[in-house]
């Protein structure tokens, strides 16, 4: 027993350096696992609307084609939208100068930046907060990062392509490479497990986020908010990110409300609300319910998760947490020496009917 105990102590050390490792390769190595990442993650949502094809006889070729062509023209969409948006935010620009040097003004004052009364917003800028520097780098970074994002969202479709392409074969796969009929099982059953547990919460929160960002759309075109289609683009992809995002969110567009409708505090008041009440209601109540309990991680592991992946690799990292967060959980659990790390990122309330679940599975097999 004392030899056991030894061992696994020795394992749970090589585990913990293997992990700090891990961290410092994934920090490095960015530029590599960011869009192989996002490509697996996408696997799993573009799998269950493959898998429905091959219903109507398409075949599973072409169907894998014919949806990462839908979400290219989708993604084209949207990016023609931000487009018209940004266009429209510069042509008006000179009606909201005025407000912007009074902010910058006050800011000025407060934090003894130099202020030139008689220059222009941009002039101002130009001269104290090294905007100069700025503008100068990003013009040479500028063409060689649009064709950065350009190859990787490439390399993320053909990543996704040939992902959907071997998923179909993993089972056979499987079989061959692990011939005994429990450990067979086991690794198809975890495999089962996290593209279903990950789909299940992808599609879900692209959902709750979609029609987040419509309503703060809706709410905002209806109180005559400029940029609605940027707010409500902006509620969508920050309430990918648990919490802060929403929080986030609801900063920048009532903030710009000020802006805007300032000494009007009726619309004001208004878009604060309004975007704090759909953050709240599809966030808090409908997203949990609609969930459920499945997930079971906990919450100020969610927020360790955000920090960590964030430091790692940014927005996007952010996004990704809660996805690999629920993959670790689920490996976890369905290895035995590695339980114990698995009861530590469930809440106290999903673990029990966590191990019964796995406990009637080790029974049947």
């Amino acid at each position: 027993m004392e030899d056991k105990n030894y061992s696994k102590g020795i394992f749970y050390i090589l585990l913990f350096a293997a992990i700090i490792l891990a961290t410092v390769i994934l920090k490095i190595t960015s530029s590599f696992f960011i869009p192989l990442t996002l490509a697996l993650m996408l696997s799993f949502v573009f799998y269950p609307f493959v898998k429905n094809l091959t219903k109507f006889r398409i075949p599973w070729i072409v169907g894998i084609i014919l949806v990462v062509i839908l979400a290219a023209v989708a993604f084209f969409i949207i990016g023609n939208l931000l487009v018209a948006s940004c266009r429209t935010v510069l042509n008006a620009y000179p009606k909201y100068e005025a407000r912007f040097t009074t902010v910058y003004s006050l800011i000025a004052e407060a934090f003894h930046i130099p202020f030139d009364e008689n220059s222009s917003l941009i002039i101002n800028l130009w001269n104290s907060l090294g905007v100069r520097t700025f503008v100068q780098n990003f013009a040479l970074a500028a063409s060689g990062y649009m064709f950065s994002t350009a190859k990787v969202i490439l390399v993320i479709a053909l990543f996704i392509v040939f992902f959907l392409i071997e998923i179909r074969g993993m089972k056979e796969k499987v079989k061959t490479a692990f011939p005994e009929e429990r450990l067979n099982r086991k690794i198809m059953f975890i495999i089962t497990k996290t593209i279903a547990e990950v789909t299940r919460y992808i599609s879900i929160k692209f959902l709750i986020s979609f029609f987040t960002g419509l309503l703060v759309f809706l709410f905002c075109f209806i109180v005559g908010l400029d940029f609605a289609i940027i707010w409500g683009f902006l509620a969508f992809i920050l309430n990918f990110i648990p919490t802060f995002g929403s929080i986030l969110s609801w900063v920048l567009t009532t903030g710009f409300a000020v802006l805007q409708f300032y000494p009007s505090f009726g619309k004001i008041l208004y878009v604060g609300i309004a975007v704090l009440a759909v953050n709240f209601i599809l966030g808090n109540i409908i997203e949990p319910r609609w969930e459920g309990s499945d997930l079971g991680i906990s919450p100020f592991l969610i927020l360790v998760s955000l920090s960590l992946w964030g430091w790692l690799w940014g927005f996007i990292g952010m996004i990704l947490a809660v996805p690999i967060l629920v993959i670790i959980k689920i490996i976890c659990e369905n290895i035995q020496i590695l339980n114990p790390i698995g009861v530590l990122l469930g809440n106290k309330t999903n673990f029990n009917n966590r191990k019964r679940k796995f406990s009637l599975f080790n029974r049947k097999n």
